[in-house]
């Protein structure tokens, strides 16, 4: 459950990076600062911060990658910041490489825990503007409200269709999933697959309208079952193609 930016420095600059990066617990400050790589899969810089007590401290490690499909730049990141390790990519959209701002978005990696999705509770709502979903989902143990926002990254039919957002403690959005529209295969009804990634794993939840739902703007979610006869991507997962 992480978002950011990242914006490349000019060349005279001590920092090669400087960024954002944000979750639902905190809102931090990063710079990237080029290191001296001991081998070819060292990394390429050093990940700081700045702490409560202002003192730079070194969170992370950070390497120059290269898309195998797109050919594009990324960085790939591994950052502690206190609470266990976790991998991010930032990753530029298609206007900022044309464009070559050196502006970045943070997005998460696909998370490999799974959960059960049990006892669900929400509901997603199509807007009228921007292709865009509005939604809830609860349980006992969370409550969390949402945007599914359209992936302009997409470029492969399996890729999401949608990213899942929700707004860290300052407001700045967060992904935390990701969705694909999808059809049944025995009714013929079109529905909304969604990968939602929580603190206890990941989350498989379908967004489904009734008999008097249907044709409206209003789905109701439901646990994900898995069956013998249900289509399900392999490649369905947080991570986006930079």
């Amino acid at each position: 459950m992480f978002a950011g930016t990242l914006t490349k420095n000019a060349e005279t600059a001590a920092t090669a990076y400087s960024g954002m990066i944000h979750s639902t617990r905190f809102d931090i400050a990063i710079q990237l600062e080029t290191r001296t790589k001991m081998s070819e899969r060292s990394p390429d810089y050093d990940v700081t911060a700045v702490n409560k007590s202002g003192r730079k401290v070194r969170i992370g490690t950070a390497w120059n990658e290269t898309g195998n499909t797109t050919g594009n730049h990324y960085i790939s990141m591994q950052i502690d910041v206190g609470l266990g390790p976790f991998r991010v990519n930032a990753v530029q959209t298609k206007e900022a490489r044309e464009a070559m701002t050196g502006e970045f978005e943070i997005i998460p990696l696909v998370s490999n825990g799974a959960m059960k999705s049990g006892s669900i509770s929400g509901e997603l709502t199509a807007m009228d503007a921007d292709n865009a979903f509005a939604g809830y989902i609860a349980n006992m143990m969370f409550d969390l409200d949402f945007m599914l926002i359209e992936n302009e990254f997409k470029t492969e039919e399996t890729h999401p269709d949608y990213r899942i957002e929700v707004s860290s403690p300052k407001g700045h959005p967060i992904r935390v999933g990701s969705a694909w529209m999808a059809k049944s295969n025995r009714t013929g009804n079109d529905y909304v697959s969604l990968l939602i990634n929580t603190p206890d794993g990941d989350l498989r939840v379908n967004a489904v309208q009734n008999e008097e739902q249907r044709g409206g703007q209003t789905f109701s979610i439901i646990p994900f079952v898995e069956s013998a006869g249900q289509d399900r991507s392999d490649n369905a997962g947080l991570a986006l193609v930079g």
